[in-house]
């Protein structure tokens, strides 16, 4: 097993992996930026938060994703990037979970806004939990993360 764990590879996979998940992350997030009023609505049709907490979360949440995307895409505070990523993959996992076992008809809300050109469906859920173990695999077996990481850390040795 500690032959498999310190494979040299791991890191190679890991910064496909990175890199795809954090062009999936600015993608999500691009459109939220842009128009929050409009994904505001769409953490509302959840119906999980308190309407007060609404706006604050679609203000918030996609600044938040465009950080850990910029951070995995450059390899910098891997270990923490990748961290928020798979916390973020689960909270938006439990919400679609929840969403499909109300009967609720909408839209992800994960790349546009009001519905019709995301509608959420098991597939989601299985597209969601991909991702995450993405996440995973780079939290758990990523070493020595290729990037800035990797490079700061040779500069102060």
């Amino acid at each position: 097993m500690s032959r498999f764990l310190d494979w040299n590879g791991h890191g190679w996979i890991a910064l496909g992996l990175r890199l795809y998940l954090g062009v999936v992350f600015l993608l999500a997030c691009w459109h939220k930026i842009l128009h929050p009023a409009s994904f505001a609505l769409d953490v509302a049709t959840y119906q999980i938060l308190p309407l007060e907490l609404v706006n604050l979360q679609a203000l918030v949440l996609p600044w938040v994703e465009l950080f850990v995307a910029l951070m995995l895409v450059l390899g910098l505070r891997t270990r923490a990037a990748v961290l928020l990523v798979n916390a973020m993959m689960v909270m938006f996992m439990v919400a679609l979970a929840i969403a499909l076992a109300r009967g609720l008809d909408m839209g992800c809300g994960c790349f546009a806004s009001e519905g019709g050109d995301d509608p959420i469906t098991w597939r989601t859920l299985v597209r969601d939990g991909t991702w995450l173990a993405m996440g995973l695999y780079v939290q758990w077996l990523d070493r020595r993360p290729l990037g800035l990481d990797r490079l700061l850390t040779r500069r102060t040795s």
